[in-house]
């Protein structure tokens, strides 16, 4: 497995997890809890970092776990 390519996949791994625990975070919050009160969804920010954080962490999985094969031209 190419080093290069598991230091990436840990990168996008460990910033998904940044973007998750900042999702839930807004999802908690003042504007949230209002947004929540009118629409019965919470705030687009919350969810753009939640759906960032899923596919960073996603793509950092697959760069990790996928073979090298997968990766050749």
């Amino acid at each position: 497995m190419s080093i290069a390519r598991r230091i990436v996949g840990l990168a996008l791994v460990a910033g998904g997890i940044v973007l998750l625990v900042f999702a839930h975070s807004a999802s908690h919050s003042a504007a949230s809890d209002i947004s929540r009160v009118f629409t019965g969804n919470p705030t687009d920010r919350a969810m753009w970092l939640m759906a960032g954080g899923i596919v960073c962490l996603v793509a950092g999985a697959g760069a990790i776990l996928l073979p090298t094969k997968l990766f050749r031209r």
